[in-house]
């Protein structure tokens, strides 16, 4: 949800960053459960999404709905970065994407403690963002795609850490033996690396952190050789591929993220149908659903948006168009 927005601050400004009027969707898919709606029918509708593998697959998904309900999609999947995916919201270059309550409530509304309930946490974004940037939040999804430390079976049995307090623990006596693969938004982001080590009660300038691009992260934590433990987050795949063991995170600090439609409030009163329309997608969206769809992608090597229409075939959604 957020995988590598620090890398790519500096394409703030939108036509910096390529950002156009958008693709066609990829493939083409028929009505299924989805069925065409005449007040959607023909109506311009621009799909975002940022550039990782869970959010692509989200922003197909959302376009294949829109699809089978008689919109004219336009695709804006892949934008890199959080803020800029936001930007081109808020601009209205994207009309609608997939975002995630706890990245809305750190990095946009500027908190720093997430709210522990996930209903809770989902209502205070809905309310706080409409107030203050016109932005409707649509009903969320089960899935909680979260922050998460991991370590090989190995690594966990050599140290004895099994809970991010251990691993706190582990820091302090011994930082060499916590080296901790971290991307560079991870290491900055206050929900992530130096929120976690404040509420863990750790120096995070103790603790080794060599920084390695997300993708690289998974197999060089199964690996142990560059790194003991790794940032992952909880929805990828690649976890179970690699038999990484998850740390409890035992305080509770990192926040969830629950996906959510999300678009600008003049184009949702202009069309409300997409509510309805992606009611049934959005909560269809389990965590067990996202990972076996990110394990196909990332472990497997399939294409992210033939994912995305066979899922949403298996499901009765849409039909192969």
């Amino acid at each position: 949800m957020r995988r590598l927005m620090g890398a790519v601050l500096a394409c703030v400004l939108l036509a910096g960053c390529g950002l156009g009027a958008g693709g066609t969707v990829p493939l083409k898919v028929g009505p299924g459960s989805v069925t065409p709606d005449p007040a959607l029918e023909g109506v311009r509708i621009t799909v975002g999404s940022k550039e990782y593998t869970e959010q692509v697959i989200l922003g197909y998904i959302l376009e294949y709905t829109l699809s089978a309900a008689g919109a004219d999609v336009r695709d804006l999947t892949g934008i890199v970065g959080s803020r800029s995916t936001r930007e081109a919201q808020l601009s209205g270059q994207v009309d609608v994407a997939y975002e995630f309550t706890g990245n809305a409530w750190i990095n946009y509304l500027g908190h720093e403690k997430p709210i522990p309930d996930s209903r809770a946490q989902f209502d205070a974004v809905r309310d706080e963002d409409l107030e203050r940037n016109d932005m409707v939040w649509l009903e969320p999804g089960p899935m909680d795609d979260t922050y998460a430390l991991a370590a090989s079976r190995a690594v966990v049995e050599r140290t004895g850490v099994r809970t991010l307090s251990d691993y706190a623990e582990l820091v302090q006596r011994d930082p060499g033996a916590a080296r901790t693969c971290v991307d560079t938004e991870f290491r900055a982001r206050q929900d992530g690396y130096p929120g976690m080590a404040a509420a863990y009660g750790f120096d995070p300038a103790r603790a080794q952190t060599p920084v390695l691009q997300v993708g690289i992260i998974y197999q060089a934590t199964a690996d142990a050789t560059q790194c003991d433990f790794g940032e992952v987050f909880t929805t990828d795949g690649r976890i179970a591929a690699l038999d990484l063991v998850v740390l409890t995170d035992d305080k509770q600090f990192f926040a969830h993220y629950n996906p959510s439609v999300t678009m600008k409030r003049e184009f949702y009163e202009a069309h409300p149908q997409i509510a309805e329309v992606t009611a049934p997608v959005t909560a269809a969206l389990t965590n067990e659903a996202i990972i076996e769809l990110n394990k196909q992608v990332d472990v497997e090597g399939r294409d992210p948006a033939v994912v995305a229409r066979d899922w949403m075939i298996s499901q009765g959604f849409v039909t192969a168009g």
